[in-house]
């Protein structure tokens, strides 16, 4: 899942970022309305974190505008306006949760996690396929019934694998939903070596990641496709 953070507090530009990548979440960073509005042009998110007041405006007033246009990204306030009225404004004009400035930065990862698993559909926080179950809100792998230790990565691209399995999904989509626009290197031979770190953790089993040779992977239970 990837997620937006638009934040101007310079500590918190670095905490909620951290915070949501130790749930194994992708995320970029702006730290006003027109570079948020840049990256939401360009990029594919499944949850927007808005602090409220920025550099270029209340970005209540920009939610509002996107919602009349059909925008249904699911959007969090987090802000440190915290009367009954700015919390019923944050919902009326296009919020789909509020957090109140201190949070606990657990509740912040549970909200982003929750709002990011609806997108146009909700999604489970359990996934299973054949032996394998993935758990989104705990960050737990298991198969056979033992747990799985896997890297951030290796977690995400898991996770949008198994929430569309069977599909074939192309390299430049996993890489777009799976690594950050500040990650090093996107390249589909970092992707592959995910995908090769992943199998090595899966064990249990057959092999359930299929490569589609210079296109993508999908999931695939052998004992199904025969």
């Amino acid at each position: 899942m990837r997620v937006l953070v638009v934040e101007d507090d310079v500590e918190l530009q670095v905490a909620v970022p951290a915070a949501l990548k130790s749930a194994n979440l992708a995320v970029d960073l702006a730290g006003d309305l027109a570079t948020a509005d840049e990256a939401l042009f360009v990029n594919s998110y499944d949850c927007v974190v808005f602090d409220r007041m920025l550099p270029d405006g209340d970005s209540i007033d920009y939610v509002r505008r996107r919602r009349e246009d059909g925008w249904a990204v699911p959007v969090l306030f987090l802000t440190a306006m915290a009367t009954v009225a700015d919390r019923v404004d944050g919902f009326e004009y296009g919020g789909d949760d509020y957090l109140v400035k201190p949070f606990a930065v657990q509740e912040l990862i549970v909200r982003v996690i929750s709002l990011s698993r609806r997108g146009p559909t909700i999604r489970p926080s359990i996934l299973r396929y054949a032996n394998v179950e993935l758990n989104s809100a705990r960050g737990e792998v298991s198969r056979a019934g033992v747990l799985v230790t896997l890297r951030p990565k290796e977690f995400a691209v898991l996770e949008y694998l198994m929430a569309r399995p069977e599909q074939l999904i192309r390299y430049a989509e996993l890489i777009e939903h799976c690594w950050d626009v500040g990650a090093e290197s996107t390249s589909s031979n970092v992707l592959a070596a995910t995908v090769t770190r992943l199998r090595k953790q899966l064990r249990g089993g057959p092999d359930l990641i299929q490569a589609v040779r210079g296109q993508g992977y999908r999931l695939l239970d052998p004992d199904r496709a025969r």
